[in-house]
């Protein structure tokens, strides 16, 4: 049986699991206004506020190791069993929040499924570079990426509706439940890669691995990809430029992602579903920021562009766009507004985001991708631990222009490491 399109069904399969990813994690910010009267019925406004806080903190960091974990994973597995451990693992975690009793249960369940959930994200940047040639790599990067933003669309009406009709423990089961469905489709489906896969037509796999780059020496002999060692690849000073652009781009999309209700419920004084109404708008933005990214850098490529220039590019104007717009949060006034400018500023991330996470695969062959992509992870996680672990602080009295304006100037950081660190855009070689 021979499959045509074979990398779109994968590509969709990944974006559906990143779907599903955020469902999962979304979960506990949706309910947390009946978690807390529930657990913690005792505790200040404040008190409550400091509890989500270090438990999303604890998550991030367990996210944040198990990207350098998983990206080795991957590296060492392979895509397919790769994606199985972790999509696997991470979906038991959500079924065992329904389990939780107090700040020390929840946060341990909270540090498994972010060790677990993070393997999506190296994993998609090592499916891609097998599955993709070059100049599909953005497109196929923004659809796995929209599934981010479709997930947060899905996920905070989808678990205020749930709300109606079950406890906040068996919503957790039921979204748990989703992740083990998946995997039916994948292991059918992801047999082998493309260049053994039994069902990849023989136009497909030539298209496929043909376009994937390669370079050629001054013998007209082709060389081989550039895969260093762990403490080479730290040496390169463009590995520090894709590092750095992570750390401080990632931190922007976490605000969002795990204030967003509270920002409402705080601010505006929504309850879950009222939230559940307003909540899911700013991911409609991200979405469409996922697809305008891709198929811009996609169009850049086929009209000739250099991938130097098509990445630097899309990477500046999705910062360009955020930046007006996360200052406009200062004092956004209507709860409309708010979740519109919002919708804006992740437009710009997606934007941006799926050619940062590009640059590992145009930089570096396909079995060291892995490793720049879960160490840039990492980073990206550790950044949004130190704005996550500020945020209470930073917005005492519910005023929260403090953290949109490191916001801002996080998106400057990252479009200068960029731009200073990666002089060009291309694949490295072996130093001599």
């Amino acid at each position: 049986m021979k499959l045509q399109g074979l990398r779109w069904w994968v590509i969709a399969l990944i974006a559906l699991a990143t779907i599903i990813n955020y469902i999962d994690r979304q979960a506990l910010s949706v309910l947390w206004p009946d978690i807390v009267e529930d657990l913690f019925p005792d505790e200040s406004a404040l008190e409550r506020k400091q509890i989500y806080a270090n438990i999303s903190i604890v998550f991030v960091f367990a996210y944040a190791f198990g990207q350098a974990i998983f990206g080795k994973i991957f590296d060492w597995v392979g895509t397919r069993f790769g994606f199985v451990l972790s999509i696997g693992v991470w979906s038991l975690a959500t079924v065992a929040h329904a389990f939780a009793q107090g700040i020390l249960s929840l946060s341990i369940f909270r540090a498994i499924l972010g060790v677990a959930e993070a393997g999506n994200w190296p994993g998609a940047a090592k499916g891609n570079a097998e599955w993709f040639p070059t100049k599909e790599r953005a497109l196929a990067q923004g659809i796995f990426n929209s599934g981010a933003a479709i997930g947060g669309i899905i996920a905070i009406p989808l678990i205020a509706y749930l709300t109606v009709y079950f406890s906040w423990q068996m919503v957790f089961v039921v979204v748990g439940a989703m992740g083990f469905l998946w995997l039916v489709p994948w292991l059918v489906l992801v047999k082998a890669p493309p260049g053994s896969h039994p069902w990849l037509t023989e136009e497909e796999k030539h298209y496929i691995l043909s376009g994937q780059r390669r370079e050629i020496n001054e013998e007209g002999q082709e060389e081989e990809e550039y895969n260093p060692s762990t403490k080479e690849l730290l040496s390169r000073k463009q590995s520090w430029g894709v590092i750095i652009a992570s750390a401080a781009i990632d931190p922007i999309w976490w605000l969002f992602v795990f204030w967003i209700p509270i920002y409402l419920n705080e601010v505006y004084g929504m309850d879950v579903k009222s939230i559940g109404i307003y909540g899911w708008v700013p991911y409609v933005g991200a979405m469409f920021g996922a697809w305008f990214g891709g198929l811009l850098a996609q169009n850049r490529l086929k009209a000739g562009w250099s991938t130097d220039k098509t990445r630097k590019l899309t990477i500046t104007l999705g910062c360009l766009i955020m930046l007006p717009a996360l200052l406009a949060m200062a004092n956004p006034g209507a709860p409309v507004v708010a979740v519109l400018i919002m919708a804006v500023i992740l437009f710009g991330f997606q934007t941006a985001i799926g050619n940062v996470q590009t640059l590992p695969s145009d930089l570096l062959g396909k079995k060291a991708v892995g490793t720049l992509s879960g160490f840039s992870g990492m980073a990206a996680k550790l950044g949004a631990v130190g704005l996550t672990s500020l945020v209470p602080y930073l917005t005492a009295g519910g005023n929260y222009t403090p953290a949109f304006v490191i916001g801002a100037s996080l998106a400057i950081t990252a479009m200068l490491a960029v731009w200073i660190l990666i002089p060009k855009i291309e694949p490295l070689k072996e130093p001599k």
